[in-house]
């Protein structure tokens, strides 16, 4: 049986852990950054200068919505301790741009606590990888007898749920596969829990569902 003491890691530990994961989200597009950088001050590579400047924008801007993403799917976001549907949409969205699946977006509460932010952005970018082969994945966001569900529906062709993912949804300490595949469902998993809620999945042929009920 697996009790409390065996899945909450420390504070010290987690922290590693969402530090390795943020280094290697950013990694890409600041590596980008750089090399459109070295391509314009080449001079053997001056036909290649609009490229590079599209290549730097376009990573600048990636880079700018992750981290934009990341203060309130992580961070603590001091600025606000509230978040309205419509400042969390464009968040959202940015996770789905350039990748094969979309967004369908049915979020009826209007407003969420700041762990409640947390758990919905990281909720929609789990839905989103759960579709590697494209696909749909329809948040919705409803308040109901003093609780708010959120909910991810990935549905598309080879639709799944990796096993370091799903090990990190249950809440259970990764014992062998990645780490950088485990850690941003423990983190969700710790995130409801923290704040007096719970955490569901269920996968099925082509489709995966995350549900987390959290009180309003």
């Amino acid at each position: 049986m697996t009790t409390d003491s065996d899945t909450v890691m420390d504070g010290a530990d987690l922290a590693t852990f969402l530090t390795g994961k943020l280094c290697h989200d950013f990694i890409s597009p600041a590596g980008a950054i750089a090399s459109g950088l070295d391509l314009m001050r080449d001079p053997s590579a001056q036909d290649m200068r609009e490229e590079a400047l599209e290549l730097v924008e376009a990573s600048s801007a990636k880079l700018i919505a992750l981290i934009n993403f990341a203060r309130v799917a992580y961070g603590a976001a001091a600025s606000a301790e509230r978040f309205t549907a419509d400042e969390l949409k464009p968040l959202c969205e940015s996770v789905f741009k350039g990748a094969r699946a979309s967004l369908e977006w049915r979020v009826e509460a209007r407003e969420f606590s700041k762990p409640q932010a947390r758990a919905l952005l990281n909720l929609v970018q789990l839905s989103g990888a759960a579709l590697p082969g494209g696909g749909t994945a329809t948040i919705s966001a409803h308040e109901d007898d003093g609780w708010l569900t959120l909910r991810g529906e990935a549905a598309g062709p080879r639709a799944r749920l990796k096993p370091e993912a799903a090990t990190g949804l249950a809440g259970e300490r990764l014992t062998e596969g990645l780490a950088g595949q485990w850690i941003q469902s423990y983190w969700l998993w710790r995130t409801v829990k923290d704040h007096g809620g719970t955490l569901g999945f269920t996968v099925g042929d082509d489709r995966v569902t995350l549900t987390a009920r959290m009180p309003l």
